[in-house]
């Protein structure tokens, strides 16, 4: 049974740094893509970031390019975003989520659309960028 588990959120002042970790489980990540997405207030969820478990390759939303760091621990099962010089539009609930069936830039667009056994989402972890 697949099954992620978000950590790390928290409230952080603008231009502060904060690290997600993405804990999972019941797969082995050579055959899936982990992706983080979040969702602000009154507006839909969007990708941010992925990582290939093939071959470590890594993707972002141009929002968060040079921002945003995602890597894996292969030995620990798991993800993580590094965000530093955060803003108050980084404001939202962050998601892991894990599918066999796309990578890349492309996972990052249709993430948000996709359930069932498509996917497989976490539960969610806040971070709240505020004074």
């Amino acid at each position: 049974q697949v099954q992620l588990v978000e950590s790390g959120g928290g409230l952080v002042q603008p231009g502060g740094s904060l690290k997600l970790a993405c804990a999972y489980s019941g797969f082995r990540l050579d055959y899936y893509s982990i992706g983080w997405f979040r969702q602000a207030p009154g507006k839909e969820r969007e990708g941010v970031s992925c990582i290939s478990g093939s071959d470590g390759s890594t993707y972002y939303a141009e929002s968060v390019e040079g921002r945003f760091t995602v890597s894996r621990d292969n030995l620990k099962n798991t993800v993580y975003l590094q965000m530093k010089s955060l803003k108050p539009e980084d404001t939202a609930v962050y998601y892991c989520a894990a599918t066999q069936y796309y990578s890349g830039n492309y996972y990052l667009l249709v993430g948000p659309t996709l359930s069932g056994d498509k996917i497989d989402w976490g539960q969610g972890t806040q971070v709240t960028v505020s004074s």
